[in-house]
């Protein structure tokens, strides 16, 4: 304990949590002390030179004097390599057991005594020392991975590992997992462990809830997404390129790998980013299709305290004609903050108001916290003791923190037998009447007073049987508790899709769910965070995933909460949320004029619903995320690969949020192509910069030219285009849900057509060409 740690131990052990949180601190350190190898002396070793190579399915094996490199191309296109023996399995990142290999990726020799794997999409260049290159088809080198370096006790033990990378000067980051200060990662250092950062967070605050050894790398010679497989703690530190520096020549963009142990392994996928995120997503898993119902708009909070305090909330949305589809009950409604529990006195017949709600097409949604109060007669505590579900130390003792409700204790979701128990509780969720579920504190949390706010790091976890500590474990804690929730509700309610987002994870999480921002900071700051977390969710796979409008804390100012709404009515996740010490979150607390402004964003949102229903059926065919940079489709644009305040919604909508207070106009960059701002239907030309009028009624929000995409009309769903321009054509993709069951719906393709002053629009499929069944609306014809 320095300095620092004892001055806080005095501040905060006034308070009866706080002294917990004390001892708590206290008990990891010695936990640690006892159950942590200590370090001690460590030899360095790097690959050392090239002796011999040996073919193998997809590539092979190249051996170096005091290491080996495992390389194989997948038949999705993907590359996979290993250091030192390392397979692609066991991974939590991957769905099933991986691709197979290509059986036409060959392993052959290359220039001064190296090798070379050469595929249909990919070529990979092994120098004699162990640098490894990424080329295109052509032979344009994407990525240089330097020979790795690894850190090994001598006495043995794990060992730490560097890896060092160059890409073009071009070139821009983007990925590791949700960061405040994205979408684009300058200069830095990123941690890569996922933390709770103990209060709410703005921009410059990291590492955050989810983190991802996940880049997206976007350069003029093309775009290549690099995902380190090991879940251990360790940084990656980033320095983007110059062109022309010094002499004149380029400076290449740097990245640096840091890693306190585990398997060196990696999986690298190259092409445009909708082909690297369609392998991506074929390679760790189908993102989950949330219910219709969660693409409407939700409302939390921690502390609505009572049944009639969300009547209260509800009957305020229905008196003002505000649509609502789900309401989420925080921690609050808990008896003693224990998980599974139900205050009876504040909730005495939550299931009969589950059902009245229901009745009025709103959902309730639950938090579920991992931790489990340590006390003997609690049936969680109980049944978990019985089938021995929690993480215990190294001396065999369950491991204890201090959360919501007191001293308690933690289930190894990393154990199987663990999951199956846990996923069997949400019974009592889903007879309680909730429909959908909101894991929160599962990074997992402590209250420790000083150090870290989570598990002792030598805590012992089952890996899937193979044993470990919680080194190793504690990325993907939260990923396993998502995984043990979906895979429960797929056996207790097999005919409805699961609903659930969890506010830490790891990569292949979209398997299971989505995710939220955590406790996003209020302020204009925040606003544009917001915005970052779900456009770099989305390059890491994840692509359902929204913010707290109008952030965690504080209270936001009307401009403020209205800028914020208006944004997150075009998010995957559109949820309103605060804390029990914020102002209230409500429309019509902030005034008639945003009253007014707020309900023609919900209506807007409730109209493009079936477009939302199409982006997530379409984000689980092929991984793209429903909210895009605007580089999406020309990547090569470097104006655009830096513009972070616009994004695209699917392949038809454009939008640019206003995030800086007092401005009623804005700039919007526009890639190629006709744009038609969306109220005023005037048609502008891209690429380029516009500037157009923001007024506090409206976010401005463009629609591509030709785009025809399903709304919700008078009398059902109807078909919106907006006119292709002169000698163009256009189209779009339309899938109806069939309900929130699995029945898998038809995916209808539309094209539009000009036809001198008039627009036409056709039904084209296997079957021929044919007149749209529903309404067609045409705008932007002029």
């Amino acid at each position: 304990m320095d300095g620092r740690d004892l001055v806080r131990s005095v501040r905060v052990i006034g308070s009866g949590r706080a002294a917990r949180g004390v001892r708590a601190a206290w008990r990891r350190r010695r936990i640690d002390a006892a159950g942590l190898p200590r370090r001690g002396p460590e030899r360095a070793r790097v690959p050392g030179q090239v002796e011999r190579a040996e073919p193998g399915p997809g590539g092979g094996v190249i051996r170096f004097s005091r290491s080996e490199l495992r390389i194989m191309v997948a038949v999705n296109g993907a590359v996979f390599w290993g250091w030192d023996g390392a397979t692609p399995g066991p991974s939590y990142a991957l769905a099933g057991s991986g691709p197979e290999p290509d059986p036409r990726a060959v392993l052959e020799p290359d220039k001064d005594g190296g090798w070379r794997v050469v595929a249909e999409r990919v070529t990979v260049v092994v120098s004699r020392n162990g640098a490894v290159e990424v080329c295109t088809p052509g032979g344009v080198v994407l990525r240089r991975e330097l020979p790795p370096r690894w850190w090994e006790p001598v006495e043995g033990g794990v060992g730490r590992w560097m890896q060092r990378a160059e890409v073009a000067a071009d070139a821009r980051f983007f990925g590791l997992g949700g960061r405040a200060s994205g979408p684009r990662l300058r200069d830095g250092s990123y941690r890569l462990w996922n933390t709770d950062p103990g209060g709410s967070f703005a921009p410059g605050d990291d590492p955050l809830y989810l983190t991802m050894p996940v880049q997206l790398v976007v350069a003029d010679a093309g775009t290549h997404l690099m995902f380190y497989d090991t879940t251990w703690d360790g940084t990656v530190v980033l320095r983007e390129g110059e062109e022309g520096a010094g002499s004149g020549h380029d400076r290449a963009g740097r990245c640096e790998l840091r890693m306190d142990g585990g398997p060196l392994r990696c999986w690298v996928m190259v092409g445009p980013p909708a082909r690297v995120l369609l392998t991506w997503a074929s390679l760790t898993g189908a993102p989950a299709l949330p219910p219709a119902w969660a693409l409407g708009h939700q409302h939390a909070r921690w502390g609505f305290g009572s049944e009639q305090e969300v009547r209260r909330i509800v009957a305020g949305y229905q008196e003002r004609g505000l649509p609502l589809d789900a309401v989420h009950l925080d921690i609050d409604h808990y008896d003693d903050h224990r998980v599974f529990t139900v205050d009876r006195e504040r909730f005495p017949k939550l299931p009969v108001l589950a059902e009245e709600l229901r009745r009025d097409g709103i959902r309730l949604v639950s938090v579920v916290d991992p931790a489990v109060k340590a006390a003997p007669g609690d049936p969680v505590y109980d049944g978990g003791m019985a089938v021995d579900a929690f993480v215990r130390d190294a001396s065999g003792r369950p491991v204890r923190g201090v959360v919501w409700a007191g001293e308690s204790v933690y289930p190894d979701f990393t154990h199987p037998r663990v999951r199956q128990w846990w996923g069997g509780l949400y019974e009592e969720r889903l007879e309680q009447g909730f429909a959908g579920f909101w894991h929160d504190m599962n990074e997992p949390v402590s209250f420790n007073a000083f150090g870290e706010p989570t598990l002792p790091r030598s805590a012992r976890h089952a890996l899937e049987g193979r044993g470990g500590d919680h080194r190793e474990a504690h990325n993907v804690y939260g990923l396993c508790m998502a995984r043990a929730g979906y895979e429960g509700l797929r056996e207790l309610a097999p005919q409805e899709r699961p609903f659930l987002f969890t506010r830490s994870g790891w990569a292949g999480m979209q398997r299971y769910g989505g995710t939220w921002s955590g406790d996003v900071a209020t302020g204009w700051p925040g606003l544009r965070a917001s915005l970052s977390l779900v456009l770099g969710l989305g390059l890491c796979g994840v692509p359902y995933s929204g913010p707290d409008v109008g952030g965690f804390d504080g209270s936001p100012s009307p401009e403020l909460y209205l800028r914020w709404f208006q944004l997150g009515a075009y998010l995957p996740l559109f949820r309103t949320h605060a804390s029990t010490r914020a102002g209230r979150r409500e429309p019509w607390e902030f005034g008639s004029e945003v009253l007014e402004h707020a309900r023609a964003a919900l209506l807007e949102r409730r109209r493009l619903l079936p477009y939302f229903v199409t982006l997530s059926h379409l984000a689980r065919r092929t991984g793209g995320p429903y909210v895009r940079p605007v580089w999406w489709n020309a990547p090569e644009d470097r104006a655009l690969r830096d513009c972070e305040d616009t994004f695209l919604l699917g392949d038809s909508l454009l939008v640019a949020p206003v995030l800086e207070a007092g401005a009623d106009r804005r700039v919007v960059r526009l890639p190629r192509g006709r744009w038609y701002e969306t109220t005023t239907e005037r048609a502008y030309e891209g690429p380029g910069q516009v500037l157009v009028d923001a007024p506090l009624s409206r976010i401005p929000v463009f629609a591509r030219a030709g785009a025809v995409l399903p709304v919700r009309g008078d009398t059902g769903l109807e078909l919106e285009t907006w006119a292709p321009a002169p000698g163009r054509t256009g189209g779009g993709l339309v899938i109806r849900d069939a309900g929130d069951g699995w029945d898998v719906p038809e995916m209808e393709r539309y094209v539009s057509r000009r036809q001198g002053g008039r627009v036409a629009v056709t039904r084209e499929g296997e079957d021929g060409v044919s007149e749209p069944e529903w309404p067609v609306r045409v705008r932007g014809l002029r």
